[in-house]
């Protein structure tokens, strides 16, 4: 191989807990796979403070610690991590071709996909200040839901995953006020039909987020009716996200088949793509749950279904 070009049995592009759960287990099989980690290192978990959903951690743990001790038990069975971004692809022949910072290519037999997915956001100052110090803005209410039961918060968004968000914190807060820019959700009949005839949600409809207040940690959020001009402060201790989230998957559109918003379609029950000896695990491919653990779990189908494709196909 020339020095800008390297092969391997396994190369593994995202390092979420999808693509370290996936190097564990593609190390343990003697695959040594290799690691490219994206520009996020450990993906959207290093932007988040306390996890207290994980399994194993009773007291919770911090994000970026949970994903550092992720990298260390996939190099203890010999994964090697780099830092660098897979910027195009070329899945026309085997082995696949995979460019890294548009300078190295890697042929591999294999490719797992964990380029996982990225939350949007309204782009407001105070709305990234509050989010990346961890003192009140988040985009999953499952995961940071419990850190504000029995205060009142308020959530943006109108479509499913706000409706099914908004109900979710429901169960849990004091109050949730949901903030919708025009005048109807475009969530679901069905889902709309839970947020109405939920008595502790309160619409508020045709407005947009001005800007999220409060120093140390948000003691509210001012609004503005885009009909009327008429702002307003919202006494909240929380600002939920539902805006909707962009798959990391546009260097793959002329390989890889998906739906319509980008997520990787995979063969039911499997990680499977379109493409032989190309899988895909964790949020790049899953729009419904978008959890770490469910991440993980695909990361180790990604593996296993990857072992499994080198043994029928011969590779030694």
């Amino acid at each position: 191989m020339s020095g800008n070009t390297e092969h391997v049995k396994c190369l593994i592009i995202g390092s979420g807990p999808a693509g370290y759960t996936a190097a564990v287990y593609a190390a343990r099989a003697d695959l040594k796979p290799l690691i490219y980690t994206g520009i996020e290192e450990g993906g959207q978990l290093t932007t988040t403070t306390e996890v207290e959903n994980y399994p194993g951690y009773p007291n919770g743990i911090q994000g970026p610690e949970m994903m550092k001790l992720f990298r260390q038990q996939a190099e203890r069975f010999g994964t090697e991590v780099r830092f660098g971004i897979a910027t195009s692809v070329d899945f026309s022949k085997h082995p696949h071709r995979v460019v890294i910072d548009e300078t190295k290519t890697i042929e591999a037999d294999t490719v797992i996909i964990a380029t996982g997915a990225s939350a949007k956001w309204l782009g407001l100052e105070s709305e990234q200040k509050h989010r990346l110090n961890g003192s009140g803005v988040t985009a999953c209410a499952v995961c940071d839901g419990a850190f504000y039961r029995g205060q009142d918060v308020a959530l943006v968004g109108g479509g499913d995953t706000a409706a099914e968000e908004a109900t979710y914190l429901s169960k849990l807060c004091r109050k949730v006020y949901m903030i919708v820019r025009r005048d109807e959700l475009r969530a679901s009949k069905a889902m709309q039909t839970r947020v109405f005839n939920t008595p502790n949600i309160e619409m508020v409809w045709n407005s947009e987020t001005i800007e999220v207040l409060g120093n140390e940690a948000v003691d509210g959020v001012l609004i503005k009716n885009v009909n009327n001009g008429e702002k307003r402060t919202l006494a909240v201790t929380g600002f939920f996200v539902a805006i909707g989230h962009n798959p990391n998957t546009s260097i793959f559109k002329n390989w890889i088949q998906m739906d319509e918003q980008g997520y990787i379609k995979t063969i039911p029950g499997t990680s499977r793509t379109n493409v032989p000896g190309v899988f895909a695990v964790g949020d790049a491919q899953d729009k419904v749950y978008r959890q770490a653990v469910t991440a993980a779990g695909s990361g180790c189908m990604g593996a296993l279904d990857a072992e499994r494709y080198l043994a029928e196909h011969g590779f030694h």
